[in-house]
């Protein structure tokens, strides 16, 4: 799968996007996580997995707990991204991905 296909395949889910804006202001253990939604505890693991596939989040373990972070390199790629689809030259650096 090209580099940004998962990135966008994972914000596309409005509950990750949610996860992406609480770990923006700090890390979080995935029960601080589940705590702020309605749904299962495994289902927010699901969505951890899957913004972690897509290296949006890093999970680094202190202790017992788990904690969640903003992996910020792989959303600079995504805005190199949307920059370069509105550079007016047309010119993209990463069209094949």
């Amino acid at each position: 799968m090209p580099l940004l296909n998962m990135p966008f395949k994972a914000l596309s889910d409005p509950t990750r996007r949610k996860i992406i804006q609480m770990l923006k202001e700090k890390d979080m253990t995935a029960g601080d996580i589940a705590d702020q939604f309605d749904m299962t505890k495994p289902s927010i693991s699901h969505h951890l997995n899957i913004l972690k596939q897509a290296q949006l989040v890093i999970d680094q373990r202190k202790g017992q707990n788990i904690y969640y972070s903003l992996n910020t390199t792989v959303f600079q790629e995504v805005i190199n991204w949307f920059f370069n689809v509105t550079d007016r030259r047309g010119e993209f650096e990463n069209e094949e991905d």
